[in-house]
């Protein structure tokens, strides 16, 4: 035993120190520490690039933090750092953090089911499987409920109809995402905003923020600054300075690492890179790959429609923030294209901090276009050879056409979205293609 008192007192004087370490802005007023790129020691020439590429791409604010200090804040045209924006679908990683809150103070079990909270009919399912749906599985996205109906966006119980039994689909599915609202209001007797107000709003000074009914979703709005304060609790592992606001660890390496087998890229409402796969909304394709090759293995991350963006980098003590408007057709419903090239700029600018991917095995350096397109696709890089098979898939993941060259003909396909697959010497690359007529 007193062997062990030195380890232990090396273990704390060592986590204090680390905790010391992580910078915290006030609650209320605008001080917030700075740090320059040169204390930090990192390549400051490309950093006038990079903020023009995020302004070029319809951006209104980008934030990045290291170690909770403020290394870039940039706002552009009229946007301030006082303006307020959505964060669409980056929002449902909020209510995956504040449903594990809940969890903690005892008002509900995610392990239950839904129909505790939303009570019986919530879906025009039978009752034996309706029951079988739980709060984890709304989470995962994995319900089971039909993603193809017209409207997946709708909550009304003639809209939520059996595909699948829950746990054995994953489908990126809007309608019960929205429905954990109704869950937390059931559980706590709060509303979304009242709990958010007070257990995350207050006590990290997020300012005038709330939940926003916007047809059948409740969106977030803040200013850019809150939405860092928010990673920032993140990034310390649900600690505001002195503050902890969760407890349970347990639950939060679950709902920042792999729910199910079936997408290995998504947590409980939280997107994953650095995983062997992923899958993207409105398709049942399994890609090959990191979700953002480019960004290291253990970023997580809360994305929205038209690049709403905050990235949580623990190996790197970072934290990114990017609101704006759709990046020159870009922003799908869970954007990668936009970041990944951010992330292969903050390569260059993090010069003295080693990145998760090797130089040598960086996915083949291409262009695509054009992009949309009418007739067809055409893939340029630094040596044609090492371009071995091009194919388009559909969202159900069946290849329509393919080719051994760099030009892919796609005159028999009609109008939509489909992603392009490029098989190369160094591995697979998979990019998204609109076709027009």
């Amino acid at each position: 035993m007193k062997k062990l008192l030195p380890l232990l007192l090396f273990w704390l004087l060592a986590n204090n120190l680390e905790a010391q370490n992580m910078y915290f802005p006030p609650l209320t007023g605008t001080t917030w520490q700075t740090i320059t790129p040169a204390e930090l020691g990192w390549c400051e020439d490309s950093i006038p690039a990079l903020i023009d590429y995020v302004g070029e791409n319809n951006s209104k604010a980008f934030l990045l933090l290291k170690d909770g200090k403020m290394v870039i804040e940039n706002y552009y045209g009229t946007f301030t750092r006082d303006s307020l924006w959505y964060w669409a679908s980056a929002g449902k990683s909020l209510t995956g953090f504040m449903v594990g809150m809940a969890q903690e103070q005892g008002l509900l079990n995610i392990n239950n089911p839904s129909s505790n909270y939303l009570g019986t009919g919530w879906t025009n399912e039978t009752p034996q499987q309706e029951s079988q749906i739980t709060v984890r599985n709304q989470l995962t996205m994995t319900s089971g409920l039909d993603d193809g109906v017209n409207s997946p966006d709708c909550t009304i119980d003639t809209c939520l109809i059996y595909k699948a039994d829950a746990g054995t689909r994953w489908a990126y599915h809007n309608a019960p995402y929205t429905l954990l609202d109704g869950v937390m209001e059931g559980a706590t007797g709060n509303t979304v905003n009242q709990f958010y107000s007070n257990n995350v709003r207050n006590r990290l000074g997020m300012g005038f923020s709330a939940y926003i009914q916007t047809g059948e979703n409740n969106v977030m709005y803040s200013t850019a600054r809150a939405f860092a304060r928010f990673g920032l609790m993140i990034l310390n592992r649900g600690v505001w300075n002195q503050d902890t606001l969760m407890h349970d660890m347990s639950y939060f390496d679950a709902m920042t690492n792999t729910s199910q087998n079936l997408n290995l890229s998504y947590g409980y409402l939280w997107w994953l890179n650095g995983k062997a796969s992923f899958m993207l909304p409105g398709s049942q394709l399994v890609i090959p790959g990191s979700l953002m090759p480019n960004a290291p293995d253990d970023m997580f991350s809360a994305l929205g429609k038209n690049c709403q963006y905050l990235n949580v980098v623990p190996s790197k003590g970072i934290v990114l923030v990017r609101m704006g408007n759709d990046p020159n057709g870009l922003g799908g419903l869970v954007p990668t294209v936009l970041d990944n090239e951010i992330w292969r700029r903050l390569n260059l600018i993090m010069c003295d901090i080693p990145t998760s991917i090797n130089p040598s095995e960086k996915e083949l350096s291409f262009k695509v276009f054009p992009n949309p397109t009418s007739d067809r696709i055409q893939v340029q890089t630094s040596d044609l050879s090492n371009v071995e098979l091009l194919e388009l898939v559909d969202l159900q993941g069946r290849i329509l056409t393919k080719s051994n060259t760099n030009e892919l003909s796609v005159l028999d396909v009609s109008t939509g979205s489909y992603f392009l697959r490029i098989t190369g010497h160094k591995g697979i690359s998979v990019m998204k293609i609109q076709v027009n007529r």
